[in-house]
């Protein structure tokens, strides 16, 4: 009796170290393809902080929560059963699918050089209807902010189903939730820190210490030009992961050229270069990948310039 109670406990023991692996290799998986999608991921963060502006402290981040709770609905309800329908019957879709995130992750990138070279903004008018802060508004600006979020929480999930197609239907099932989870956390974590960064220095901006108000009056000070500086990092990510997504995507359809040309620039580099070649051979990489985004994106972005313009003419 008590042998076979020692079996069975060692059985138990088995079973727990298998799923403990199985748990670690899901939570490896899932930060590997978190990992490839780290572009959206700083352009999400560096794109969410302008929706709680013009509110009050007191509702930042419960307009946050509310933002996150809609980004988790859209990637758990909306996105992953997609995700999952397509790569169990169509994973040949799944490269054309990819380049269409990734030609929007271009155009966004582009769109956004034009406005910053231009001066100009395409926002949505109904902003004036609502007064700003107001319940009405706030409604308005979280409602965006989920739409806007749809669009990069699928390519954040394409881009990670992307890289555990290979695995079985119920591994990238777990892998998916994790990811999904893992990413909002992250995204939405540290939006709410640096929204309430400003308001943090203002407090230590009346402490009693020299050390505490110079803190305080460096992040009030310090936070606008963090917020500028992350959206330059994500326009670049989003061109750079964007371009290489299309890169990659036209080599795996049959068109090897742009990438083939890429990496003879990229050998080049490396053997011209003594120090850090490895280095070297990767910026050329990002940046040749940063620049076909740039073009592709501004091709888009003045192609759909005359679109409108075609029907205001119509319509005249």
């Amino acid at each position: 009796m008590s042998g076979g109670l020692v079996a069975l406990l060692d059985d138990v023991a088995v079973i727990a170290r298998l799923a403990a692996a199985s748990i670690d290799d899901i939570g490896a998986a899932a930060g590997k393809a978190g990992v490839k999608a780290i572009g959206v991921v700083v352009d999400d963060t560096a794109v969410t902080p302008q929706y709680v502006q013009g509110f009050t402290p007191d509702r930042e981040l419960p307009i946050i929560k509310k933002i996150a709770l809609g980004s988790l609905r859209n990637k758990l309800v909306f996105i992953l059963p997609a995700a999952m329908l397509l790569s169990q019957f169509l994973p040949w879709a799944l490269t054309p699918l990819l380049m269409v995130g990734g030609a929007y992750l271009c155009f966004e990138g582009a769109e956004k050089i034009h406005e910053a070279l231009t001066g100009e903004h395409h926002g949505d008018d109904s902003e004036s209807a609502a007064a700003i802060g107001s319940p009405e508004h706030e409604k308005l600006m979280v409602s965006g902010a989920i739409r806007t979020d749809f669009i990069l929480s699928a390519e954040i999930m394409a881009l990670s189903l992307a890289e555990v197609a290979g695995e079985p239907f119920g591994s990238r099932l777990a892998i998916l939730v994790v990811v999904a989870i893992m990413i909002t956390a992250l995204v939405y974590g540290v939006v709410g820190l640096l929204v309430k960064m400003d308001d943090l220095g203002l407090k230590l901006a009346n402490a009693r210490t020299g050390g505490g108000r110079a803190l305080g009056r460096a992040l009030v000070k310090g936070m606008p030009k963090v917020l500028s500086a992350l959206s330059v990092v994500g326009t670049a990510a989003m061109l750079w992961v964007g371009g290489h997504i299309l890169l990659v995507g036209l080599d795996t359809l049959g068109w090897h050229e742009p990438v083939h040309i890429l990496h003879d620039w990229e050998h080049a580099a490396e053997e011209a270069t003594p120090v850090a070649p490895g280095l070297v051979k990767w910026l050329v990489e990002t940046l040749g990948s940063l620049l076909f985004g740039w073009f592709v994106g501004s091709v888009i972005t003045t192609v759909l310039r005359f679109v409108p313009k075609k029907h205001a003419a119509a319509a005249h």
